[in-house]
């Protein structure tokens, strides 16, 4: 403990708000995401289908954000931090208290995502501004071991709620949406950075091809935890809230541990080591996911699916060897943010499209040849994986 609190006041005050608005906001993104989905079976009772065509309108937002941050330069990151949690806690207590159908919740789904996805390349931009030289990995993983405290508490806060204090949706929503205001707050308190020249937001520069790339692949490959991998253990496996609410709090205790150490695996061993292991173990994942069910007896199944989530769930932040990628690469500082958000745009143009695709193959086929095309994916990004090489003179 004493350790810890040296290292506190060691830090700087901007480190300490930014990490303490990164808790606060992982709370609130992890009572959403465990009882979302429930949220939807139980109020909408959507099929498969539905339940991925659902993916266009909150996935829309991640396209858009390249277009709405172009718009708004003006404010710099940190500001631009604010406005996107903001955005979230609105969506958030809309969706929880006027939602009387299903396309109203649709809307105000497209609230809360848009807020979401602004934020996405801005949390990246801000962790390496306060990484020393060469530790931009470290970092970002140990803002997203915060993150994962935080998922252990909210996911616990919803899993003690509907046990034993009676929450509805209602509840849990009310709450998220009180942790993303106060999440906003802190991150007002940083001092804004100067903004000097209006950002190339709308440029794709051919020396990060690569980059971009590899954000094609992880476009169409996130919507298997997003979308397809609850959904199995929700409708498939007939699990409730506190099934998914105690996943995603086991999660967050194993990356308590695990981020900080994939953190350093990125500054020591290499992106393109990080990014290819990625790869290997999302083709075993996949298999997990679709075919445990036909090969095993049902509760060793659903114990091998909740180990592939639990994986799943884990890997998912490897997107910090990306940027950490990009900014090894960069040809000014300035490209870093734009680059960024660019990315989250190019990814959802494949993730809305993977979403429809693959809401298609589960009514059509079942869900099993969603997971056979996910594996596909995790094969093709091995090998752009292997393609990523960092300049000696960014070689740390």
């Amino acid at each position: 403990m004493s350790a810890l609190l040296s290292r506190l006041k060691q830090s700087s005050r901007e480190l300490i708000l930014f990490a303490s608005a990164a808790l606060i906001l992982g709370m609130a993104l992890s009572i959403m995401n465990a009882t979302f989905n429930n949220f939807l079976n139980e109020r909408f009772s959507l099929s498969g289908f539905e339940r991925s065509f659902l993916e266009f309108p909150r996935e829309l937002p991640g396209f858009l954000v390249v277009f709405v941050s172009a718009a708004l330069w003006f404010l710099g990151s940190r500001r631009l931090g604010v406005v996107s949690i903001l955005l979230s806690a609105v969506g958030a207590i809309l969706i929880g208290f006027a939602s009387p159908s299903y396309w109203v919740m649709v809307m105000w789904l497209f609230v809360y995502s848009l807020g979401d996805h602004l934020f996405m390349p801005i949390a990246s931009t801000i962790g390496m501004e306060l990484a020393r030289e060469g530790q931009d990995g470290r970092r970002l993983g140990q803002l997203n071991a915060i993150r994962n405290a935080a998922a252990i508490l909210g996911s616990f806060m919803v899993f003690l709620g509907f046990k034993y204090a009676g929450f509805t949706f209602q509840h849990t929503f009310a709450i998220a949406a009180a942790f993303l205001l106060l999440a906003a707050f802190l991150l007002y308190q940083m001092t804004p950075e100067k903004v000097v020249t209006r950002r190339g937001y709308l440029q794709l520069h051919k020396e990060y091809k690569l980059y971009y790339a590899l954000n094609v692949i992880s476009g169409a490959r996130k919507q298997l935890f997003i979308t397809f991998a609850p959904w199995v253990l929700v409708q498939v496996f007939e699990q409730p809230t506190q099934i998914m609410a105690t996943l995603f709090t086991i999660g967050g205790v194993i990356g308590i541990l695990f981020q900080p150490l994939l953190g350093w695996a990125v500054d020591k061993l290499g992106e393109r080591f990080v990014l290819a292991a990625e790869a290997v173990i999302l083709v075993v994942v996949c298999f997990g996911y679709g075919f445990a069910k036909f090969l095993l007896p049902v509760n060793i199944a659903f114990l091998v699916v909740c180990i592939c989530f639990l994986v799943d769930q884990m890997i998912f932040s490897v997107g910090m060897a990306r940027a950490t990628y990009l900014k090894k690469i960069a040809k000014q500082p300035d490209d870093i943010q734009p680059a960024l958000t660019a990315a989250v745009t190019i990814d959802h143009i494949f993730s809305i499209s993977a979403a429809l695709v693959g809401g298609l193959i589960w009514s059509t086929f079942g869900f099993q040849y969603v997971f056979l095309m996910g594996a596909g994916l995790a094969i093709i990004n091995f090998f752009t994986a292997l393609q990523v090489r960092i300049p000696k003179t960014q070689n740390v």
